[in-house]
């Protein structure tokens, strides 16, 4: 005993040995990180081996997971033609920490028309609906609507307004959302956009008809939540996320259902110039515009 207690004297003492760090058992380095982000965990895990070793501890990243991760990953596994079950095998041999670092890039489902990844700092989901799964009145007209390509969207493409008199855009997702409350937002574009000589230019000869009348946008849930707000579209030349409203999910294992749209049915005057690129959930307190750092 006193040969251990003189191999850890301080400097001062016979041992000339003082603990560090790197003495910690990993262990308890791991109940530490279990109460930071995960970006602190991965910074902290530079410091030493001891560190490095607890910061992929599989109880500390499970702890980090939604609760329905299982859920999200056999959302993917559906995604992949007859390789479901080989993907399901993949996910059983990855750590906690591999899981958790997958589910953080943009996971595309439903023919890629949707997407859902992980917040990185709380774990929650993150959602982004493309135009191409929205309903959109009057798509198929060419006289009225395009889909056009850019590089300003997850999806490569927007549903580009030239004018119509009855605007309307609704769209639905059920999805099995992780405890906790989402905030819903349409991101809009005033102005067609595209490149000249590698400068952006936003083309406005077909804006009109917004400052007449407001948008409505509207919210319902499978559990009765709805919410209504309205607001005139401006800003050309910028990427906007307009707000639609918040809802609460309190069961993870139940499969929550959300219709959502936004409209100017006053047909005593026509509106343009408009593009659709998504609809966006996000978890209440994290703004879209901190994470799409592409919107100009």
């Amino acid at each position: 005993m006193g040969t251990g207690a003189s191999s850890i004297a301080g400097p001062d003492g016979e041992g000339g040995y003082r603990p560090g760090l790197e003495d910690l058992p990993e262990a308890c380095v791991a109940c530490v990180l279990l109460h930071l982000d995960p970006p602190e965990i991965c910074r902290v895990a530079r410091l030493n081996r001891a560190f490095r070793g607890a910061a992929s501890a599989d109880f500390v990243w499970e702890s980090k997971l939604p609760s329905n991760y299982g859920y999200l990953l056999e959302k993917l596994a559906q995604e992949e033609d007859g390789g479901g079950h080989q993907r399901r095998r993949r996910a059983k041999r990855l750590g906690k920490k591999e899981i958790y670092a997958s589910l953080c890039h943009p996971n595309p489902f439903d023919g890629g028309t949707k997407m859902f990844w992980l917040e990185k700092y709380k774990g929650g989901i993150c959602m982004s609906i493309s135009s191409k799964a929205l309903s959109i009145t009057g798509i198929d007209d060419r006289r009225y609507w395009n889909y056009v390509p850019t590089e300003e969207s997850r999806f490569h493409t927007v549903a580009y307004l030239q004018q119509i008199w009855w605007f309307e855009v609704d769209g639905e997702i059920e999805f099995s959302f992780p405890a906790g409350v989402y905030s819903l937002f349409f991101r809009l574009h005033l102005g067609r956009v595209s490149k000249r000589l590698g400068r952006r230019i936003c083309n406005p000869e077909h804006i009109h008809g917004w400052d007449i009348k407001p948008v409505c946008f509207q919210l319902s849930t499978s559990s009765g939540q709805q919410t209504r707000t309205q607001c005139f579209l401006d800003g050309p030349g910028n990427w906007i996320h307009y707000p639609v409203g918040e809802f609460m999910v309190e069961n993870s294992d139940v499969l929550t259902k959300i219709k959502f749209s936004m409209t100017q049915i006053d047909c005593t005057h026509t509106k343009g110039g408009l593009c659709v690129d998504s609809v966006l959930i996000f978890p209440s307190g994290v703004r879209p515009e901190k994470v799409f750092v592409h919107d100009r």
